[in-house]
């Protein structure tokens, strides 16, 4: 802080004068505030992690032909098809030229909507996956994380019941819907999914579905 000027008392009934010094800063409240600030940004950068979504993709094969398409179960496969205005709809099978199409279902992304029906699809791997969790929080058994995480994979990859979803998109669908239906794939441990384009069929599909 600056000093303030002090008055210089005379003689007894003579003239005061005003007594001038040097100008002085105390930069001491800068440090200490400088120090705080150090401190908070410190602890801010440290507790904000980024968020991420691990997501395995296939290796890609210039020589996959069409053709050599792994052939999917229409028993098990369950389309997704989402659309604009965070609609988002659901049908067993597959929607073939020709033949009666599929009951198309509407729902949200609420955990009584598409999750709801992917946990009752997938409640054979979820309850493994769920049980082996929580037998590890509760200590019954000691296992490492990637331990663990080998042990989910090799669920997934056994897994000859769940059900096999395609996430289709229009080009009304925003990038935000994908996300989420990514991320409840991640919490209802479905272990076969794919985004692939929506068929002109589908498309129609949407378009016909009671609004």
């Amino acid at each position: 802080m600056a000093e303030i000027i002090q008055e210089e008392s005379g003689k007894k009934g003579g003239k005061r004068r005003a007594k001038k010094s040097a100008p002085h800063i105390d930069m001491t409240p800068m440090v200490d505030l400088m120090c705080l600030l150090i401190t908070f940004f410190m602890l801010t950068t440290a507790f904000s992690k980024p968020k991420v979504m691990e997501i395995t993709m296939p290796e890609k094969n210039d020589t996959d032909k069409p053709a050599d398409a792994p052939k999917i179960s229409a028993d098990r496969t369950l389309n997704i098809l989402i659309t604009g205005n965070d609609k988002i709809y659901y049908y067993n099978g597959l929607a073939e030229p020709g033949k009666p199409l599929p009951t198309l279902v509407a729902t949200n992304y609420s955990k009584d909507g598409i999750r709801k029906v992917l946990l009752g699809l997938n409640k054979d791997l979820f309850t493994k996956i769920y049980d082996l969790r929580q037998k590890r929080l509760k200590g019954e058994i000691k296992m490492a994380d990637s331990t663990f995480n080998n042990q989910v994979k090799g669920f997934k990859r056994a897994d000859k019941l769940g059900p096999i979803v395609l996430i289709k998109t229009d080009d009304k669908a925003k990038y935000k819907n994908v996300v989420d239906i990514i991320d409840e794939m991640a919490i209802a441990t479905v272990a076969q999914y794919v985004v692939v384009d929506i068929s002109p069929i589908e498309t129609g599909m949407i378009k016909n579905a009671p609004k």
